[in-house]
């Protein structure tokens, strides 16, 4: 075969890959899809008020544990439910009667109800053990009905547990891996009521921005108007930005799903050090920024030994041997030279500077503070 007639598929190919690379970027640019990494979507940083998640709660009964339930006679509650749930069958126990219910454990049931749940949805519970049973692993939850906060029932979970962990005991031995006492039933619950929600009345929805903030305000509804119109949003303050909604709900729906989608390019955020002083942990953020300022700092430690001395008494003297302890007490402080540190514009020069102090993070936990309150830190501290 020639050689001229074996490349002009390939050219032919190339072109052909060409030109569908353009009209895939020109798509993505028709649909708006935001194609700077720094760029956001408005349903990534806002919600829409009133359309949330609740909390259910409700005390249930385990049941078909191999003898790892609770021990009745230190958890009397368990004994009261199971004799309560056995009433509800028609099965009446005796007053005076001593039950040992080893396979049976009592527990706490929790769930979130989302948005918009209809009455027959599944939704996933976690069943988490109230008394003192060794594991909850092989054991089935019977009926619970899980209240709100109204105290109304939303919802009842039944089904077999998922417990992802494993233990066997024996001879005064005990062999455990991840957790026993708690466990997730998929799909464990049904909703038997719907939490009703405002998203589908009045002429306005309220979008309520996961953090308060004057400049993102401005920017979300900037972004709206551009796209949907002038006068469609407004920000009331730094965290609400208001829109006027169609009536009809399902251009509703359409509204907001086409105002979710819409990209926003990423604001700087506030400069904040995160100080955790329980695990001498710190986090900063980009936009944290350092002024020029001198720096020292030395360890003082303080060393305490102690040395067991044994006084024997001389020979026919009728004393006594006595044991005694000699203390030796050492302090010690490192000297610590006075370090400048010049200011740090971005992030990786701070880190190098605070790096170069050579200070361990408790040590560098008081240092930032010192920086905070000499006024040469452009961040805030807030300590968790």
């Amino acid at each position: 075969m020639n050689p001229q007639h074996r490349s002009i598929p390939l050219d032919a190919g190339w072109h052909r890959l060409l030109a569908w690379s353009v009209l895939a970027i020109g798509l993505l640019v028709w649909l708006g899809w935001p194609l700077n990494a720094n760029a956001m979507r408005i349903k990534e940083i806002a919600a829409v008020q009133g359309v949330r998640s609740n909390q259910l709660t409700g005390f249930g009964l385990v049941v078909g544990l191999d003898g790892t339930g609770d021990q009745t006679t230190q958890m009397p509650y368990t004994s009261q439910g199971m004799n309560n749930y056995l009433q509800q069958l028609g099965l009446t126990l005796p007053a005076d009667a001593k039950v040992q219910m080893k396979n049976v454990a009592a527990v706490m049931v929790t769930a979130q109800l989302p948005p918009f749940a209809q009455p027959g949805q599944m939704i996933d519970v976690t069943v988490s053990s109230m008394g003192n049973a060794k594991s909850l692993r092989g054991g089935t939850l019977i009926t619970t009905p899980l209240k709100g906060a109204d105290g109304e029932i939303y919802a009842l979970a039944q089904g077999n547990l998922l417990v992802g962990g494993a233990g066997a005991s024996g001879g005064g031995s005990k062999v455990q891996i991840n957790h026993l006492s708690a466990g997730r039933i998929p799909a464990g619950a049904q909703v038997e009521r719907a939490v009703p929600t405002a998203f589908a009345f009045g002429d306005t929805i309220d979008l309520g921005l996961n953090s308060a903030d004057f400049q993102t305000a401005r920017r979300v509804a900037q972004a709206i108007n551009d796209r949907m119109g002038t006068g469609v949003a407004s920000a009331v303050d730094g965290r609400l930005v208001r829109l006027r909604a169609p009536a009809n709900p399902d251009a509703r729906v359409s509204f907001m799903a086409e105002i979710e989608e819409i990209p926003l390019e990423a604001t700087v955020p506030v400069a904040k050090v995160i100080i955790n002083t329980r695990t001498g942990s710190i986090v900063m953020n980009q936009a944290v920024t350092l002024g020029p300022v001198a720096v020292a700092h030395g360890n003082l430690s303080v060393s305490i030994s102690s040395t067991p001395v044994v006084s024997q008494p001389n020979p026919l003297s009728q004393g006594q041997t006595v044991v005694a302890e000699k203390t030796d007490i050492k302090i010690s402080q490192d000297g610590g030279a006075l370090i400048k540190m010049d200011a740090a514009p971005q992030l990786a020069d701070l880190v190098r500077m605070l790096n170069g102090l050579g200070a361990t993070p408790q040590d560098l936990l008081a240092i930032l503070q010192a920086i905070k309150a000499a006024g040469a830190m452009n961040a805030e501290l807030e300590v968790i």
